[in-house]
């Protein structure tokens, strides 16, 4: 079959399906994209021709397009993602901070770049970078260390071994991560005749490998021998679909669980055995517990910093691990016993070793009294009461009541992760979708979208700081252009944003804000009002707001974070905004007698 190597590609993603437990799936459901010289003439027009192979989606950041793609395939649990093609240059290195994320997060999306010229005729072309020590140098080799596969197509017929191994990657839960195919631009549209064979439907298995026998035993028998053993949940439970499993096992051992951010959900936030989140960002009653432990199982886990504090929640000075994970790199951390396999494979084949043990019922029922007291602790930061804006975990209690048990939270940076992981209660494995991994500004409206294209029947929140928001806002504009093809289907419903301000961080403080359907402004412009107040950060009587509200188009509009204060800690104490010099204008529409009295004014605070 004679094909350009743009068509052939397309047809062979298309021809891509990823199968587990017997249910097969599509594996590239579509293609995010921006169009400039490098892809437009080759990916581009085979896009334009076949519409029906992958459903194009135009992006307007490349980087929010890979945090899109990333979004979905971890919704998808890494058994489907998108592709994701940009032009030469500077589209290309835009995608560089997406698929850090995406490998760091051990989540699969196929990276298309443009690329120079194969042949090299009219070197240097327009974005072109030049090494006098190499020829074939390119931009997209910085792509190559936050790649777990790489590869530059300098002929047709190499796309065929290489298509191959891209997709042995991406569907490898052991592997998997970001794939770069660089595209020259003059190779994407040269013929090639391609045996037929090549664009047959190809079924990607995702095997559920069993630990070896032996090191089961030798976990078994350290779990026996221990007087408080806890579980950490780790991504894996969940991407595994594992969660079942988990539940069965802790209910027949008792033993406790806390969970990391990408393993939250993996229990309900009410099961007794539940504690929670655990390490920097933990709770009480998780870090309690772990400063105990005297053996920890790690399921699914990459023992990140957060995770074990830094190597001091875990304080038992006798602690053994026992890691349970499908890559063998994160199975030997902390020089515990590695268990690679499959989270569910290996959760089944523990409990058949343990069938019959129980920890001590004084030790099931301290871990279910102390999930009671994080709740109740749960129950009044949601109601602080504090004024005059409410604090951030009020505005987190406002979401959570109003989020219906499947739908989801998303968030990414700043100091709302650590909010969410303590105080979101969770009762749906998908429910809660913090990237924590690379933690990453401008994550939290793209990887939104992603997970609303994934699961269409699910409403979505985006929680999002000012910074992240101003940083990459474009994925609305990519939501909305996109909406007729997932949104308004069945029972599908808008993305809803919250935004809250961290004050001082910003060069503009507005008023937090959020939305369902509609966006509603209240921004607030902070005018600076002298004092005397001789503090050396400022306080919240140097500041007079005047705010300007839009009556809300809809019901549908009203905020739920309207009344949000700038991020407060959990304990309800409001960081106030950092001093600004004094503008020498009048504000806009002040009246003489309040600027007088303004002058004239005091700080509270300072008397």
């Amino acid at each position: 079959m004679r094909l350009t190597m743009a068509q052939a590609l397309l047809r062979f993603l298309a021809a891509q399906y990823s199968e587990r437990d017997g249910v097969e799936q599509r594996f590239i459901e579509g293609c995010f994209g921006i169009f400039g010289h490098g892809n437009v003439a080759g990916v581009g027009e085979a896009l334009f021709e076949q519409p029906d192979l992958l459903t194009y989606y135009q992006a307007r950041n490349e980087q929010a397009m890979v945090h899109a793609a990333v979004g979905y395939a971890r919704m998808r649990n890494r058994l489907s993602t998108m592709a994701c093609t940009s032009s030469i240059g500077p589209g290309a290195t835009n995608m560089v901070t997406g698929a850090a994320l995406a490998t760091i997060n051990r989540l699969p999306v196929l990276l298309l770049p443009g690329d120079v010229f194969a042949s090299r005729p009219v070197d240097p072309v327009l974005q072109q970078l030049e090494v006098p020590s190499r020829g074939d140098a390119s931009v997209n080799d910085s792509l190559k260390p936050v790649s777990r596969y790489w590869d530059r197509i300098t002929r047709p017929e190499q796309l065929m071994p290489s298509a191959l191994q891209a997709m042995r990657i991406l569907t490898n839960p052991a592997e998997t991560g970001a794939v770069t195919l660089a595209l020259p631009q003059d190779v994407q549209a040269e013929a090639y005749e391609y045996p037929p064979d090549f664009f047959e439907k190809r079924v990607w298995s995702v095997p559920r490998a069993e630990p070896d026998s032996r090191a089961l035993d030798r976990a078994a028998a350290m779990i026996h021998a221990a007087d408080r053993p806890m579980i950490v949940a780790g991504g894996g439970v969940i991407y595994a679909d594992a969660t079942g499993t988990l539940r069965q096992f802790v209910e027949m051992t008792g033993i406790p669980v806390g969970e990391t951010q990408a393993g939250k959900g993996a229990l309900p936030y009410d099961h007794p055995s539940n504690l929670g989140a655990v390490g920097a960002t933990g709770t009480l009653a998780a870090n309690r517990l772990a400063r105990e432990a005297d053996v920890v199982i790690g399921i699914g886990t990459r023992w990140t910093d957060f995770t074990t504090a830094s190597h001091t929640v875990f304080g038992n000075a006798h602690v053994h691990f026992i890691n349970l994970n499908v890559l063998d790199f994160d199975a030997h951390k902390n020089s515990g016993l590695a268990l690679v396999g499959d989270a569910r494979a290996g959760i089944t084949a523990l409990g058949t070793r343990l069938r019959g043990y129980a920890v001590d019922a004084s030790y099931r029922d301290l871990a279910a009294r102390l999930n009671k007291d994080w709740d109740r602790e749960v129950d009044r930061l949601y109601h602080l009461g504090h004024g005059p804006l409410p604090a951030q975990s009020e505005v987190i209690g406002a979401v959570n009541d109003a989020a219906a048990p499947r739908d989801v939270v998303v968030c990414a940076a700043g100091s709302m992760p650590g909010d969410l992981h303590k105080l979101w209660r969770t009762r749906d494995p998908k429910q809660y979708h913090v990237e924590y991994g690379y933690s990453c500004m401008g994550y939290e409206i793209a990887g939104a979208l992603g997970v609303k294209m994934a699961a269409p029947d699910r409403e979505v929140f985006s929680m999002v700081g000012d910074g992240s928001y101003l940083m990459m806002g474009s994925a609305i504009v990519t939501s909305a252009a996109s909406r007729d093809r997932w949104g308004r289907t069945g029972s599908a419903r808008s993305i809803g944003f919250a935004r809250t301000d961290r004050s001082g961080s910003t060069a503009t403080p507005r008023r937090p804000r959020s939305c369902r359907s509609t966006w509603r402004r209240t921004p607030r412009a902070w005018v600076p009002r002298p004092c005397g107040c001789a503090a050396s950060t400022s306080c919240a009587g140097h500041w007079s707001a005047r705010v300007r509200r839009r009556a809300p188009r809809s019901s549908a509009s009203k905020s739920i974070a309207t009344r949000a204060s700038p991020i407060t800690r959990a304990g309800g104490t409001s960081r106030s905004p950092r001093s600004r010099p004094s503008s020498p204008s009048t504000p806009r529409g002040e009246s003489t007698k309040r600027r007088a009295r303004r002058n004239s004014g005091t700080c509270r605070r300072a008397t």
